[in-house]
């Protein structure tokens, strides 16, 4: 068992179904010279708190890249990758396999989202051990919103509510900070999602990132925008 600054590394596991609406095979699609699920895979597997990287797919295809990029792979049920099926479900599912490979359940898992590749295993490794340090139940990554104003529609889609007085605005600076999470990445101990059946619960604790980071790949439109992000910080030279 791996051990770094007093902080006990945990298994990570990245789920990818092969279906996807959006864009096809969005998993796997060509991102800065490499499929996408391929970053998730180099950034956990740079992390000196991550012991072993488990990519869950019913995708053959999927998993075959996933092993080509160094993860361990396993074979996610039809059940379990439907349009209804929920991410907790494929995260259980994972542990349950994991378990009886390894003979011992593991203490925690880092649950990525592919679709959110701008980050770095700095913060992997950070947000482990704040997890340790804090010893929470669970983690999620976000990052901080000061100067955004909301409206919401009515029922009757007439009338619209904001989430300040429009009738007293105060200055940006004025505004108390809220924290939005951003799905980049989740940890949780094992224990409390196998009872819970949820990422979040217990004692939660957060990881900010800075805003450009929560930028994520859902259309056709967000793999340019995403792109200049990943060179403009230097996130793509992972794995050169």
């Amino acid at each position: 068992m791996i051990v770094f600054k007093g902080a006990t590394a945990i298994d990570c596991v990245l789920l990818a179904r092969g279906g996807s609406k959006g864009i096809p095979n969005k998993n796997i699609i060509d991102f800065c010279g490499k499929p996408l699920i391929a970053w998730s895979i180099l950034q956990a597997r740079s992390c000196p708190l991550v012991n072993h990287v488990w990519v869950s797919s019913d995708s053959e295809n999927i998993l075959e890249i996933g092993a080509e990029f160094g993860a361990k792979t396993i074979k996610r049920p039809a059940q379990l990758s439907g349009d209804g099926a929920t991410s907790e479900s494929g995260w259980i599912h994972a542990i349950d396999v994991i378990s009886k490979t390894d003979g011992s359940e593991p203490s925690a898992i880092l649950a990525p989202q592919i679709t959110s590749p701008l980050r770095s295993p700095l913060d992997f490794e950070a947000a482990i051990n704040k997890f340790h340090s804090e010893k929470l139940d669970t983690l999620m990554s976000v990052s901080e919103v000061r100067d955004f104003f909301t409206w919401r529609k009515s029922q009757d889609n007439l009338n619209y509510t904001a989430n300040y007085d429009y009738e007293n605005r105060l200055r940006r600076q004025s505004l108390e900070p809220s924290f939005l999470e951003n799905g980049s990445f989740y940890v949780f101990q094992t224990k409390h999602i196998m009872k819970s059946q949820n990422r979040l619960g217990g004692n939660i604790g957060v990881f900010e990132m800075p805003h450009y980071k929560s930028f994520q790949i859902d259309e056709i439109s967000d793999i340019e925008l995403c792109s200049i992000i990943m060179k403009g910080y230097g996130l793509d030279l992972l794995g050169q």
